[in-house]
């Protein structure tokens, strides 16, 4: 900015005092007033300036002292209560970034249980269809040997019969680890 140029920010007028003479009168009380809503100290500094900027540019009449005073006063308030407000936005966002993140400590072991799932999965799909059916309905959907037996139409029995058919198979098809693994996770 040349010199005429800032010659003619401290001759611009609110009221009847130029700009500088207000920043000089309330910059310290504003950035006193913004602490205390705040408790920021540097950003309140920032919050001020940014109201005597929004003061110069603007094309706000002021009839007294008093109504340019309100109007810092007020101004600062609100852009304190924004500060807050987005303050608290970039809170829960950065809470919800941490909680979606994989805890390093824990990531290996997430992925090592999403394989071994991922393959018990892959032997129940390929059991018999009748081991196959019996089994997910018993341990995946929850269903007991009657309402299988009734839902399949066929015997308490053959039920039980094609459990235990399914779980010989799935443990010549699973590795050791997988194996004890479906065992833990079948109620």
């Amino acid at each position: 900015m040349n010199l005429s140029g800032a010659a003619s920010v401290n001759q611009r007028l609110f009221g009847n005092r130029p700009i500088s003479n207000l920043f000089d009168t309330y910059y310290a009380r504003l950035c006193y007033f913004a602490f205390t809503i705040i408790n920021e100290k540097e950003d309140s500094k920032d919050i001020v300036q940014d109201v005597f900027l929004k003061l110069w540019k603007g094309n706000q009449q002021f009839e007294s002292d008093i109504a340019i005073k309100n109007f810092l006063y007020l101004s600062v308030r609100n852009a304190c209560l924004n500060y807050q407000r987005h303050a608290l936005i970039q809170i829960k966002y950065t809470k919800t970034q941490l909680e979606n993140t994989i805890d390093p400590g824990h990531g290996l072991e997430n992925i090592i249980k999403a394989e071994l799932i991922a393959e018990i999965q892959t032997a129940i799909n390929s059991l018999p269809e009748g081991c196959g059916n019996v089994l997910k309905l018993s341990f995946l959907e929850g269903l007991k040997n009657e309402e299988i037996s009734k839902l399949l139409g066929i015997s308490i029995n053959t039920v039980k019969t094609q459990k235990q058919r399914a779980l010989k198979l799935l443990k010549l098809k699973l590795s050791g680890i997988s194996y004890l693994l479906l065992l833990v996770i079948l109620p």
